[in-house]
């Protein structure tokens, strides 16, 4: 039984290790993602048809009569 459990503790140590790294390349490529969709999205936000949309739809709904 000791063996067994020095084997798994092993085993679990061993993989630990293999994947250091990956979750720091993960976070890159989200934050990258994440940085290219925010650009793009701001783009459309800031174009002329969207903004004027926004711009009325802002306005209808403060005068809005309750």
């Amino acid at each position: 039984m000791r063996k067994m459990i020095k084997r798994l503790r092993s085993l679990r140590a061993l993989g630990a290790g293999r994947d250091a790294g990956m979750t720091t390349a993960e976070y890159a490529v989200g934050t990258l993602a994440a940085c290219g969709f925010a650009a793009v999205l701001y783009k459309i936000v800031t174009s002329g048809a969207v903004n004027s949309k926004l711009t009325g739809l802002i306005g209808r709904a403060l005068d809005v009569a309750f």
